[in-house]
This record gives structure tokens, C-alpha cells and sequence, in this order.
């Protein structure tokens, strides 16, 4: 089921606000303590290496994001893909970002293009 951005699960519109923002703290309030984040060939696991991914990726690079879609995969799962924009090589890509949620929190984070 495709959504609008306007059905975007809070939680997810917590994360990429406070990602957008650099705001680490704020990203990272929205992830369980045992959650596991897979970027770029590698998996962040626990909060303090989710800590570092979140430290490094707002250091090394500045971006927009666009929202292009919402589904939900059921169960928790939800699928949305972004468009970013920004000091990155190739300056755009169209990333899909892999989401389980449990009541409170993002579990498990995949991001890949």
C-alpha cells in the first residue's frame, strides 16, 4: 500500500527531522537500545555505534531530503524512499530506507539505493 508523506509514521518523521537537523540526540531517542542500523556495507549495532554513524554521517555531509514514498510491508515494516540532495559524491541519489518498528522505537534500520 502506497502512502503520502502525510501517512508517514511519526516515529520515522521524528528520525529524519532530527537526522535533517544534525539534532544526534533526537535521532538516536527514536532507535531501541539494541537496535541495528545497516549503512554502507556495515552494521551499526547498540546505541553508542548507531552514536557514531549518526556523529559521522551529520559531519561528513550536508543534504536535503525529499520524501518520494511511504508503504507499509506490515508487521512494523515500512518502506520509504527519499530522495537527497547535497556535498555527497554524485550529489543525488534515491535511497530506500527499511524500517522495523516495535511500539516505541526503530528496531532495525536498512538503508541501500
Amino acid at each position: 500500500m502506497s502512502a503520502t508523506p502525510a501517512a508517514l509514521p511519526a516515529l520515522i518523521a521524528t528520525y529524519q527531522a532530527a537526522h535533517d537537523q544534525h539534532d544526534i540526540d533526537g535521532a538516536l531517542g527514536t532507535f531501541a537500545e539494541d537496535a541495528t542500523v545497516h549503512d554502507e556495507d556495515h552494521d551499526w549495532v547498540g546505541a553508542e555505534e548507531i552514536r557514531s554513524l549518526l556523529i559521522k554521517t551529520s559531519n561528513e555531509y550536508t543534504f536535503t531530503r525529499t520524501l518520494i514514498d511511504v508503504s507499509s510491508t506490515g508487521d512494523g515494516h515500512w518502506l520509504v524512499r527519499n530522495r537527497l540532495e547535497g556535498n555527497f559524491p554524485g550529489g543525488v541519489v534515491d535511497l530506500r530506507y527499511d524500517f522495523t518498528l516495535d511500539d516505541e522505537h526503530i528496531s532495525r534500520l536498512s538503508i541501500s539505493p
